[in-house]
């Protein structure tokens, strides 16, 4: 029986006892903005928000994260709270400001420009700049003042995300003798070469290792992780239980795959309002009876393959002339921190690649490709996959990506093919997906080709594998591991 959400509230009601549960991220689950002259509320684009939500209504605790909305300041009280969702309120928002300069130095410098790129093998070299990592620094310690304000000497399991607090775990554990800390890097850890280029690695390692434990969402990258330590460090490994010992202290290196709410994905694309979605979007992008639907569903950003995605769609319609009128692939955008110059460079990049598809392909009312530049609601992003014969994910590397996931568990009719990344944590578990090879774009086309022609049985076989694995290993089953690990040290 696969973990659900009040089995998951049952074990931290269990487990946790009378500690305090407090999840940091720089992304906040919810953020408020004006519109037409009212505020209302969405929910930004995160991996991280879109995974953490159901486990924190299912735990009650408190989230606390950098306050970016326009709106944030005029729906929270004098201390920063805000009860959330705000439809349905299950759990407190602690809303953390930030200076611009603060924002600039620490989340679009150092987080963005410096590890973000150190972390990822997409051939960008990092920028490391010492007035951005001074502004990390700080604003590291802000949120561990912000933390220690809430949980002071109680006892407390505080859960960090990612690689914005690197240094976050040490400062926390100088301020809250009580906490039993964990934390989760998100991203790749590259190895110990690739990460010996960072002036500050020696400062990054120190900070992580002030967690109990230190997940990862492959074995790969933990073991990447103790092998840098040892490069680095004097800190003695444990490597029977995959451990560190640093300064008398255990961290424990642990994988914990991320996932999806599996059931809710499935009840929300099953249901009349998703049916109805379908129809207003085949009208609106004024797609044929007969059309082929591929979509791509992505940040804007370097790491997700998409000047290498476009590539292989030309290859595809110049190899495939037969697919023309009747294939389109919708690629939904969202603009991702294009304060960066390399991402300004990619916007302009992916704009003139999808321009000279459309002019190259397009005939009539036909064009190859649709390119939405926003973020999408989850109810017209759910529609778009019930519609997609095959959906593409062209990472040349990824942590985990949930997009796969994401379509895999809206996929309740088993009628379409998930084109998946080798390079992505993800591979490793969907194993039915047709695997792909991002820097090979020819190659990239065919299997395009193959997912469109594949046989109907063939399909559903892949897709139901799919969905099993997806079902089985949900966000709760990868919470419940968390929860099941910490109760261990309380």
């Amino acid at each position: 029986m696969p973990e659900s959400r009040e089995s998951l509230r049952q074990l931290i009601r269990a487990k946790l006892g009378n500690h305090k549960f407090v999840v940091v991220s720089n992304r906040e689950p919810y953020m408020h903005i004006y519109r037409n002259g009212h505020i209302e509320w969405i929910r930004p684009s995160s991996g991280v928000a879109t995974a953490l939500d159901p486990v924190m209504q299912a735990g009650r605790g408190l989230w606390v994260a950098h306050g970016s909305g326009p709106a944030d300041t005029e729906v929270t009280d004098e201390n920063g709270f805000v009860p959330v969702p705000p439809d349905r309120p299950a759990y407190h928002l602690k809303r953390v400001w930030l200076t611009k300069e603060q924002e600039e130095g620490y989340y679009y410098g150092f987080a963005n420009s410096a590890l973000w790129p150190l972390c990822h093998i997409a051939y960008r070299r990092p920028v490391f700049r010492r007035d951005h990592w001074e502004m990390y620094r700080e604003v590291n310690e802000h949120f561990a003042d912000q933390v220690a304000k809430e949980v002071g000497d109680k006892r407390a399991f505080v859960f960090i995300q990612d690689y914005h607090y690197a240094l976050l775990s040490r400062m926390i554990r100088e301020r809250c003798s009580q906490a039993i800390l964990a934390q989760f890097w998100h991203i790749p850890w590259p190895n110990p070469e690739a990460f010996g280029i960072c002036p500050w690695r020696r400062e990054i390692l120190e900070g992580l290792l002030g967690n109990d434990i230190l997940g990862f969402h492959t074995p790969y990258h933990g073991q990447n992780f103790i092998d840098t330590v040892q490069r680095e460090l004097e800190a003695r490994p444990k490597r029977e239980s995959s451990a560190l010992v640093f300064q008398g202290r255990t961290t424990k290196i642990r994988a914990f795959p991320i996932s999806v709410d599996f059931e809710d994905i499935s009840r929300r694309a099953a249901s009349p309002e998703t049916k109805k979605i379908t129809v207003t979007l085949r009208r609106k992008f004024r797609l044929p009876a007969n059309c082929i639907l591929g979509v791509g569903a992505d940040r804007i950003d370097y790491t997700k393959g998409l000047p290498e995605r476009f590539e292989a769609l030309d290859h595809f319609f110049e190899r495939h002339p037969q697919y023309r009128g009747r294939v389109v692939f919708v690629q939904v955008g969202a603009p991702s921190r294009t304060q960066v110059e390399e991402y300004r460079r990619l916007n302009e990049e992916v704009n003139q690649r999808v321009a000279a598809l459309n002019w190259k392909y397009g005939r009539g009312s036909w064009q190859p490709v649709i390119f939405l530049r926003e973020h999408l609601a989850l109810s017209s992003l759910l529609a778009l996959y019930r519609m997609a014969r095959f959906v593409l994910v062209s990472s040349l590397h990824d942590g985990m990506n949930l997009v796969a996931k994401e379509f895999v568990a809206a996929q309740v009719d088993c009628d379409g093919v998930l084109l998946l990344s080798q390079f992505t944590g993800a591979a490793r578990e969907l194993t039915d997906a047709v695997i792909i090879n991002p820097f090979a774009p020819e190659e990239m086309a065919e299997q395009i080709c193959q997912a469109v022609e594949m046989d109907p049985r063939e399909v559903r076989r892949r897709m139901a594998n799919l969905r099993e694995q997806v079902r089985e290993n949900n966000i709760y089953k990868w919470a419940a591991e968390i929860i099941k690990k910490l109760s261990r040290l309380a």
